[in-house]
Order: structure tokens, then C-alpha cells, then sequence
């Protein structure tokens, strides 16, 4: 096994801020359709929330093909300007265009739109995998500094939180924009601008970005080795699983339009709320690496569904009907949110040096496609469920809603992400490998390079060396 080779400079503030760059252009586009493309697709389109659903799912059918393979891919192929870096210099712009061809209208058949509805939300799904997978697996290969690697997942999960919220807060306000043209084009041309200004930052974190960990020369990533370090990560397993669980509160991503329309009446609440939402989201983030300080993860973790689930049984029992209590805990509950995203990366990421460890290879994109597989799971499982909560709930698009459609709508607000929480908490509950365990990983790895390294050095000496005792032989 060759050894890995690490540039020692130290990441700078630029990149620190191109990192953050990245995500949140990236996030612009995820927001979007996360938040408003069911709606979208129900009350512009006309597509039945049923027939939404299917396509969600159909999506997440293809994606557990789809993404392991390009994980695959990226791991044992390099590109000419490094490991994953390359990457995010071509797919930005095919980002842009599949986000923006998810919010057009054609002027087709009803069947035809459904169609044309499939098509570009797996082609969407598709290049955001290519865009997630190297964006967040580079961390491993900006730097090998355990704290240094901490900062930036930190930094990236700024970047999301802002460009997801920031997305809730423009789009309502750019439709307003343009109220002087047909709906279907309102939301086109919001969409349009802002995943081109996506794309701006996109472009800019990639300038930045430099790889730093060198893998071992002599090693080749097989298809054997992702299928092992698959095989023997159980950690990694149990990490997705909570991280599936996010869908809980991905439904209240998709529903909360619905909410602020009809349940609230006042649609153009949504900006105020992200506003407040994303400003809270990044305290959160700044103050997640003060308490991973003190606490483990884990224990940080759970500290927050048990928080999450008191406020929103909370919230259940006192009703919306107070506008001021509703937008306090909504912003409450972001915020607890916002510190469960970083985690769950860095928990994630402390998973490749466990598998390096069993099987000898660093598997950084397989690693991380769970994790873009799994968030786009949960977006598809809460897009699916809203669909199917809203033909439950007998939601008529664009109509007047019944008390029953509103309570439910409530529901699914208040009460899921509760559910969610609580599963959250029992998985983590029976989790092992806390910061303990995998500092103890990394030194086996240390030790594991510093005899490869030794070993090398040996025989580059020997080496020299014998061109000389050839010549005092003779």
C-alpha cells in the first residue's frame, strides 16, 4: 500500500469562504425544488398531488442506482485538476439548466406534463448527484487536519442553510416581481434568476478550492473496495438512517407553502418566516462548534430532538390561531435543526477513516453519496408524503380549503418532524463510534503511514546507495 500525501498549508479564509460559496449557490437550486416544486406541480401544472408522488419516488428508484455508480466513478477515477475538483468546474451549469426546466410550464396535454415533470426532476436528480457527491467529498482532500475538516463541513452547512433559506425568502418576493405576467412565468423567471446567481457562487467556491490530501499513488479504488468499505461500515449505515429521518422535517419544507397560504392566508409570510429562519439557522451553525467542544455530537444531538419534540407538542396543544407564537416556534424548531444538519455531516466524515481502517482504502465519495442519496430520499419521501397527505386530507388546489384540510395540513406541520425526532434519538441512542473511538482510528492510520512512509525511505537509501558498493567492489 502506498502512502497518502499531505500538502501541510494551512486552508485559508478564502477557501473557507469558497467552500461556503459552493454549498449555498448549490442550495439555491436544492431549496427550490425541495420547497416549491410540489406546490408547483399542483397548483400551476395541475398534476394531481397523487401523480407527484409517483414521480418522486420513481426519481428515488433511479437514484439507488444512479448515485452509488457515480460515487464509484469518482473514487477511482481522478481528474486533471485533482480527486473531485473537477467536478465542480463543468456540472454548475447543468445544475442551472435542470432546476430551471423543473419550473416550466409547456403547453401540453395533461398526461404530457406529467411526463415532462418525470423527466426533468430525475434529470435534476441526476446532476445534483454529480455537483453533491465531489462537493462535499473534497472536504477530505482540502485538508487532513481532523479540526480543519470540522471547520469546513461547518462552513458548508452555513452555505446550505443560507441558500435554502434564502431561496423560501426570494422566491415569493420575485413572483411578486413579476405579477404582471402569467403565473407559470412568475415562477420561471424567479426561478431563472436566482439559480443563475446560484450558479455565480457555484463557480466562485470552485476558484478557490484546493486539494491538499494526496491518496496513494499506487492505489486503485476497485469496485471490490467500495463493496467492502460498504460491507464493513456500520457506523456509516446508522448515521444515514438518521439522516433519512430528515424527511420528517423535509415535509414541513414541502407543506409549509401550503401552510402560510392557506392556514395562516398571508403567502408572503414565507419570506418573512425564511428570513427569520435562515438568521437563526446560522447562529445555530456558529454556535454548533462551540458546544462540539464540550459535548460529543451525539449527546448534542439528541439534546435537540428532545427540545424539538417538547416545543412542537407544544406548539400542537396551544394551535396557530397566535401568529406570534406560531413564527417563534417555527424559528425555534429551525434553529434546532440547523445544528442537527453539521452534525450528521461530521459524524458521516468521521465514518471514512473507521472504513480506511477495516479495509486498507478511503472511500471519500461513496461515503458522502450516501449522503446526497439519502437527502435527496428524504426530499423524495417528504414530497411523496405531502402528496399523499394532501390527497388524505382532500386539498383542493387553488380552491377554498375545509376545516379538516387545514387541520390536517397543521398536522403535518406540527406533529411529523416530532415522529422524525424521536426516531432520530433512538437510533443515536445505540451509536458507538463517538469522537473517542474514531480518534483512536485515525491514530492507527498515522501509525499505519508513518511505517509506510519508513519503509519507503529504507529503500530509496538502499537504493542510492548501491551504485556505490558496486564501485568498491570492483
Amino acid at each position: 500500500m502506498g502512502s497518502m500525501t499531505t500538502n501541510t498549508s494551512r486552508v485559508s479564509k478564502k477557501e473557507y469562504f469558497g467552500y461556503f460559496c459552493y454549498g449555498f449557490g448549490e442550495c439555491f437550486n436544492y431549496g427550490l425544488v425541495g420547497t416549491f416544486i410540489l406546490f408547483f406541480y399542483t397548483d400551476i401544472l395541475g398534476i394531481s398531488a397523487a401523480a407527484a408522488s409517483i414521480i418522486f419516488l420513481i426519481a428515488r428508484v433511479w437514484d439507488a442506482a444512479n448515485d452509488p455508480v457515480c460515487a464509484g466513478i469518482m473514487d477511482m477515477r481522478r481528474t486533471k485538476e485533482g480527486k473531485f475538483k473537477g467536478y465542480l468546474k463543468i456540472i454548475p451549469i447543468f445544475v442551472v439548466i435542470s432546476t430551471t426546466a423543473c419550473f416550466f410550464a409547456p403547453d401540453i396535454s395533461l398526461q404530457g406534463k406529467v411526463l415532462y415533470a418525470g423527466f426533468t426532476y430525475i434529470m435534476w436528480g441526476v446532476f445534483y448527484t454529480i455537483s453533491d457527491i465531489p462537493f462535499w467529498s473534497v472536504s477530505a482532500v482540502i485538508s487532513g487536519d481532523t479540526k480543519e475538516k470540522a471547520n469546513l463541513a461547518c462552513a458548508a452547512n452555513i452555505g446550505v442553510a443560507g441558500g435554502i433559506g434564502l431561496a423560501s425568502i426570494m422566491i415569493p418576493l420575485l413572483v411578486q416581481v413579476f405579477s404582471n405576467q402569467a403565473v407559470e412565468t412568475r415562477y420561471f423567471l424567479a426561478v431563472l434568476i436566482l439559480s443563475l446567481v446560484g450558479f455565480g457562487f457555484m463557480m466562485f467556491g470552485y476558484s478557490t478550492i484546493t486539494e491538499r490530501v494526496e491518496p496513494p499513488k499506487n492505489e486503485k479504488v476497485k469496485v471490490r473496495d467500495v463493496i467492502n468499505a460498504l460491507k464493513v461500515n456500520k457506523h456509516l449505515f446508522r448515521i444515514l438512517a438518521v439522516f433519512i429521518f430528515k424527511f420528517c422535517y423535509d415535509v414541513v419544507q414541502s407543506i409549509i407553502v401550503f401552510f402560510f397560504t392557506y392556514n395562516l392566508g398571508n403567502a408572503t409570510l414565507m419570506s418573512v418566516f425564511g428570513v427569520i429562519a435562515t438568521e437563526l439557522a446560522h447562529w445555530g451553525l456558529v454556535v454548533l462548534p462551540l458546544l462540539t467542544k464540550k459535548f460529543r455530537k451525539k449527546d448534542i444531538f439528541i439534546a435537540v430532538c428532545v427540545l424539538d419534540i417538547v416545543l412542537r407538542l407544544v406548539w400542537y396543544v396551544l394551535g396557530y390561531e397566535n401568529l406570534a407564537v406560531t413564527m417563534v416556534i417555527l424559528a425555534l424548531t429551525a434553529f434546532l435543526n440547523a445544528l442537527t444538519i453539521p452534525c450528521v455531516s461530521m459524524m458521516l466524515q468521521e465514518t471514512i477513516e473507521y472504513s480506511e481502517v477495516k479495509t486498507g482504502k478511503r472511500c471519500e465519495a461513496i461515503t458522502f453519496a450516501g449522503q446526497t442519496f439519502t437527502g435527496k430520499l428524504a426530499v423524495a419521501l417528504a414530497g411523496s408524503g405531502t402528496g399523499l397527505i394532501l390527497t388524505l386530507i382532500q386539498y383542493n388546489p387553488n380552491g377554498v380549503q375545509t376545516d379538516f384540510t387545514l387541520n390536517g395540513i397543521f398536522l403535518a406541520v406540527c406533529v411529523v418532524p416530532a415522529i422524525g425526532s424521536l426516531c432520530r434519538m433512538l437510533l443515536l441512542l445505540g451509536y458507538k463510534y463517538t469522537e473517542t473511538e474514531h480518534e483512536k482510528d485515525v491514530e492507527i492510520l498515522r501509525s499505519r503511514r508513518g511505517v509506510v512512509q519508513s519503509d519507503e525511505m529504507q529503500r530509496e537509501e538502499l537504493v542510492s546507495r548501491e551504485p556505490v558498493q558496486f564501485e568498491r567492489v570492483n
